[in-house]
């Protein structure tokens, strides 16, 4: 659990310094303590979801990237695609079968 904590603590961090934010402005846009900023970054105490989602949208990113380096700043946008894949979570295996099979058809016919 550390391990994480000082994961998603430096991802944090990450994203703070790539917007050239200091932890104050950080904190004052997600609305939490300049203390809980310092804590969540150097992996002294994790977060909540409602915090996380603050973070993340203080910092204009998908809440995912703050998880994982494997996906490149800015890579999730919102909207349609957060919709899409809310949508085929709650697919059976079969319906998704389905909706892939309807997707290549449909990118066959772009080209």
């Amino acid at each position: 659990m550390v391990d994480l904590r000082k994961r998603f603590g430096s991802l944090v961090a990450a994203h703070r310094r790539r917007h050239s934010l200091t932890q104050e402005q950080l904190a004052e846009k997600a609305n939490i303590s300049v203390d809980m900023v310092s804590k969540i970054e150097v992996g002294a105490t994790g977060a909540r979801f409602p915090v996380i989602e603050r973070l993340a949208e203080a910092l204009n990113i998908d809440p995912a990237e703050l998880f994982t380096t494997e996906l490149p700043a800015g890579a999730i946008n919102r909207g349609h695609l957060v919709e899409v894949t809310t949508r085929l979570a709650g697919l059976s295996a079969s319906e998704l079968r389905w909706i892939t099979n309807v997707i290549d058809a449909a990118l066959r016919g772009r080209a």
